[in-house]
Parts: C-alpha cells; structure tokens; sequence
C-alpha cells in the first residue's frame, strides 16, 4: 500500500481552510489543518508534511514569523511552503516572503488548478524522496548482512542470496530513476526555480546510489569486499 503524504493547511479562517480542501481534495493526499501558526508549529513536532500552504495574514504569529520558526528548525527546514496571502503590498511585500523561505508566492483569489498543479509537483518530489531514502536503506542492509559473505563464496549464506538483493535493489532504483525522469519532463521549461532544483537534488542522489549499487555488482571487478575501504 502506498503511503499517503501529508500537506499542512494553515489558516486562521475556517472556510479558507475548507476551501482548500476542496481545491486539493483530488490529489488524494492526507490534508492536516492548523488555524493558526502556533497550531502548525506543534503539527510539524511530530509529522512529516510534504509541503506547506502557509497563509500571511493570521493574528498574533502571521506567515513570516511561523515560516522563520519552521525554517529555524532542523526536521523542517527542508519543507516548501507556499505563501498564500489575501493582500497584495508590492514587490517588497513579496520579497519578504522569499526571503522567509518560501518557494511561492500566491494572492487571493487564486486558480484552482494553477494551485493544485503547484502542490502535485512538491508532493511527487516528496514521494520519490521516500522511495529514495528506501533504496539507500536496501543498500546499507545488503552492505551490512552481504559484506561478511562476500569474503568468501562459499560461506553459510552463500553468494545468491547478496546477488539477488542487488538485483531487486537494482530493478527498484531504476524505477524510481524512470519516475524520477518523468517528473522533469513534466515540470519543463515554465517551473519554478525551487521545484527544478529539488528535482536536480534528487537526480544527483539517485545518479549516486546507482554508481554505488553498480560497483557492488558481481561483474564489476570490486565487489563487495573493495566497496568497504572507500566507505
């Protein structure tokens, strides 16, 4: 079964929140409410949220401060959030939110489907990033429990069963590296800066577990045995 990501609404106003809702209801993801930014920051203690829609103006801690908490923080400084705001000051007013952290800027009213497309994408990014953090898991156990075998191919374990976790880890990886290539096509040219770089992170990740997971390979001359000095 597949694991459902969490996005954080924040709002002070209610039918905002319910709003929302509506809007991001056919992502199918699971949506968490906070009405105000106190509420968020408790939220963030103890889950893990794909991208956060962060409203500006809230009573006592308003959209910057709360961003400038969750960006202070280590668990969370990581997660995009998008600034959704009902006033719009200028350019300053807007830079101000950037330079909170945020990775968008939206004003009110805003376009369904233009905010929906924008929440897909970093929940997608989110998505191959567990599935990532999956692989290197594999790996680090196939290096583990596979390494002592590889000293000698004749030991209790044998050699199949190092090689066969290779070749699961390898035909999962390069699923995640086909979904991965999907996605930045998808984002092309008219992306955000923020989201093209995410997804240039996680390229750059996966190029790497696929170096490390081919140098483990029977055939490529190193094995198991050498991959350790370099570790």
């Amino acid at each position: 079964m597949v694991q459902k990501a969490k996005i954080l609404l924040v709002d002070d106003r209610p039918e905002n929140l319910l709003a929302l809702e509506a809007i991001l209801s056919a992502l199918d993801q699971t949506l968490v409410r906070a009405s105000s930014g106190e509420e968020a920051l408790k939220a963030l203690l103890t889950d893990d949220f794909a991208v956060i829609l962060l409203d500006v103006q809230m009573p006592g801690m308003d959209g910057f401060e709360t961003a400038a908490h969750i960006k202070r923080r280590e668990r969370t400084r990581d997660i995009p959030i998008i600034f959704l705001t009902a006033i719009n000051h200028g350019p300053h007013h807007t830079f101000r939110g950037y330079a909170a952290g945020a990775v968008d800027y939206i004003s009110k009213p805003f376009d369904p489907w233009v905010l929906r497309a924008k929440v897909s994408v970093f929940v997608d990014l989110y998505m191959k990033n567990c599935q990532l953090r999956e692989q290197a898991g594999l790996l680090r156990l196939q290096l583990e429990q596979g390494a002592p075998a590889g000293a000698g191919s004749n030991g209790s374990n044998g050699s199949k069963e190092p090689a066969g976790l290779l070749a699961e880890l390898s035909a999962r990886l390069a699923a995640v590296e086909e979904q991965a290539e999907a996605l930045s096509k998808q984002l092309g040219e008219g992306a955000d800066a923020a989201a093209v770089a995410t997804a240039a992170h996680l390229e750059r990740k996966l190029t790497g577990l696929r170096r490390a997971l081919d140098a483990l390979e029977p055939g490529s001359g190193s094995g198991i045995v050498r991959q350790q000095p370099g570790e």
